[in-house]
């Protein structure tokens, strides 16, 4: 049975959207990651309720077989970037996009994501805007200028 579809409609009926969902290992044990986000962010109390939800209804339905220990998750500020709906809701933010081809000579693109389309994205580097083909993003991530961020603290 997959997971993801049997998360998804009880996740999105909660009012938040289902990021991803994996199953790996880690330290000897498997984890179930069931990641979750909405606008504005997530709070520990609907991760507590809906790892409720979730944990009652994985029980029901077993579908995966074997021990493992359930996690539900937000994205957090360094978010991972998969479809055009979630490139959309970083619309102004800095990204880093990995292409599997040279897109205006590199595959590593860092700047701010200034547009989102259902096939493309546009990121502004170094006051020029690169057009990048979403089916040639190997990865993408929010990706904060934590330097900046600092220093806007101490002041």
């Amino acid at each position: 049975m997959d997971v993801e579809a049997l998360l998804r409609p009880m996740v999105e009926h909660t009012g938040l959207e289902l990021v991803d969902v994996t199953l790996a290992r880690e330290t000897g044990r498997r984890v179930l990651r069931v990641t979750v986000d909405q606008d504005g962010g997530v709070d520990l109390e609907t991760i507590a309720e809906l790892s409720e939800k979730v944990s009652r209804r994985l029980d029901l339905e077993n579908p995966v077989a074997g021990r493992y220990q359930l996690e539900i998750t937000s994205p957090g500020i360094e978010r991972a970037l998969r479809t055009a709906g979630q490139f959309a809701r970083a619309t102004g933010a800095r990204v880093k996009v990995n292409t599997t081809v040279p897109v205006d000579g590199a595959r590593v693109h860092t700047g701010a994501l200034i547009r989102a389309e259902e096939d493309a994205i546009e990121v502004e580097i170094d006051g020029e805007p690169r057009r990048i083909e979403l089916a040639d993003i190997v990865s993408a991530r929010t990706a904060p200028d934590w330097a900046a961020e600092l220093k806007g603290a101490r002041s």
